[in-house]
């Protein structure tokens, strides 16, 4: 899949800071921090500056160019929203390993073989908790990847923000937002047991979704002040044009 140099966790230029990122996620990142996270942040009771992110507008305007029909035009948005969680970074100065990188769920063993860096899952104080660190943990076999309490950072973040105040873009696109960054699953096919028939079209436009997000990584840099108008048309369309609770 194009963009795939994007992820490399083994000779990075920056190999040194990824590994010292996912080594404190793992080691960090339990079921009471990520419980913790999500009642902090789930309140949405912050202010925050929305940044013109250059990136963003990469996405959503390469998915333009390939779904360019009016049907599909909350994908656009979508492309647009689904890094701006990473405002949690500015907005209370989170450590990055709280913020980004591929997520997983919590609760239950990590797929080590599925998951970068998985040595320092042994240094998290779930590991060996008798449920926590069972295959299955705190899920029911079958239960849905929408069950599932992932790892804490900006994709559930903006997942959860978007649901709060009532965005109306549909589920396949919020859940793009949210899954993305779950590569143990829809990429190396990990935490399959949890999956629900409905998971399958779930994976589908994630795995659509990525294509563009990494690839967009190495694009032009787009006039962001022309492209502005048509993304605020669908904010308003899409219920959020409003002050918006973060």
């Amino acid at each position: 899949m194009f963009g795939d140099s994007f992820r490399n966790y083994e000779a990075s230029v920056r190999q040194a800071e990824v590994s010292d990122t996912y080594n404190a996620m793992h080691s960090k990142q339990t079921v009471e921090f990520v419980q913790e996270q999500r009642a902090n942040w789930l309140k949405f009771d912050k202010d925050v500056d929305l940044p013109n992110s250059i990136h963003d507008f990469q996405t959503a305007e390469r998915i333009r160019e390939q779904w360019p029909d009016e049907e599909y035009d909350w994908f656009h948005l979508v492309g647009l929203l689904h890094d701006l969680g990473k405002v949690m970074a500015g907005a209370a100065k989170l450590e990055q390993w709280a913020v980004v990188g591929d997520t997983y769920p919590v609760g239950c063993a990590p797929a080590e073989d599925a998951i970068v860096f998985p040595e320092a899952f042994k240094q998290n104080p779930d590991y060996t908790h008798p449920v926590y660190g069972a295959t299955n943990g705190i899920y029911e076999p079958g239960c849905g990847i929408s069950k599932l309490m992932l790892s804490w950072g900006h994709d559930e973040y903006m997942y959860q923000m978007l649901k709060a105040n009532g965005c109306t873009i549909p589920e396949a696109g919020l859940n793009m937002i949210r899954l993305h960054s779950f590569y143990p699953w829809h990429d190396k096919r990990a935490y399959a047991q949890f999956e629900a028939p409905e998971d399958a079209e779930t994976m589908k436009w994630v795995k659509e979704f990525n294509k563009f997000d990494l690839y967009s990584k190495g694009d032009v840099i787009p006039d962001v002040a022309a492209l502005k108008p048509y993304y605020a048309s669908l904010l308003k369309k899409y219920n959020l044009d409003g002050e918006l609770r973060w």
